[in-house]
């Protein structure tokens, strides 16, 4: 079952469907529901929380935002069997995680997981799997954890078509996703919004375009995942923040070395990045 039919969550009931697998979902929306029934992306939907159906699922990938993630499952976790596996695919761990297993009735699990994975674009009806080829799969474990639930959750990411499968505690995920995601997108966005000239896009070249892709930007769902994980990030931003000033006084007293020296080692650091699309 997927609660949360959007881009992600359709993605994996388009993947998991592919392989023959009964996939249901939950959606508040009934165009989303609708619009997956009549396309053959789900077997069965419901627009509100249906006990027998969670009762009777035995994967459950819930595709919505932290928050609500987690008063999702202090409303409705008793109705889950013993024995059914809970995953995710929300963007901060530390600060539900924990909570999340708390509030699961005796023999529930829940793995957590994180597709880095999307588009600019959101709703089923964007949803494809091959968003998920040749990309990266977090799986994010506790002490609380399974080796049986661990492996199923690796299973799941492989059976998806992921690249590259990795184990990450909560924290180390929090951290990492601070710098990767969050601070880029930071970025992106301060980059659309410290000029007010409208003319822009006339004058652009493909460098511009390519730094800001991601500033097409759900503001809701970011917001939140940045307050989640404000300390990680707040320090990845000062971090960042240093290096550009080093870069700015470099510039300020003509450190022509000291900018080529950055510069051969940002090209060196890149390279690793294109070696893992091949």
């Amino acid at each position: 079952m997927i609660v949360g039919l959007g881009l992600i969550g359709g993605s994996y009931a388009k993947g998991l469907r592919h392989f023959g697998f009964r996939v249901t979902a939950i959606d508040r929306d009934p165009h989303a529901i609708e619009y997956a029934l009549q396309n053959g992306i789900i077997d069965e939907g419901w627009t509100e929380t249906n006990a027998e159906a969670l009762a009777d699922a035995d994967v459950i990938v819930f595709a919505l935002y932290p928050k609500v993630f987690l008063e999702w499952v202090k409303e409705n976790g008793a109705s889950l069997k013993k024995g059914t596996l809970l995953t995710d695919v929300t963007g901060v761990k530390s600060c539900i995680v924990k909570d999340i297993q708390d509030a699961l009735p005796e023999g529930v699990e829940f793995i957590s997981a994180h597709p880095m994975a999307g588009r600019e674009v959101s709703g089923v009806e964007n949803s494809d799997p091959a968003i998920f080829r040749g990309a990266n799969y977090i799986v994010v474990p506790t002490e609380q954890n399974s080796e049986e639930a661990i492996e199923s959750c690796k299973e799941l990411g492989m059976l998806l078509g992921f690249a590259q499968i990795s184990v990450l505690s909560p924290e180390e995920h929090d951290e990492m996703i601070g710098f990767l995601s969050q601070l880029t997108h930071c970025i992106a966005v301060s980059l659309m919004t410290c000029s007010d000239n409208t003319h822009l896009a006339c004058y652009t070249g493909d460098s511009f375009r390519d730094l800001t892709r991601i500033a097409r930007i759900n503001d809701a769902m970011w917001s939140e995942l940045f307050l989640l994980n404000r300390d990680a990030l707040l320090a990845q931003m000062d971090k960042f923040l240093l290096e550009l000033y080093r870069m700015r006084y470099m510039l300020e007293v003509g450190d022509v070395e000291g900018l080529r020296e950055k510069m051969r080692l940002s090209t060196e650091r890149r390279a690793v990045f294109d070696k893992k699309i091949k």
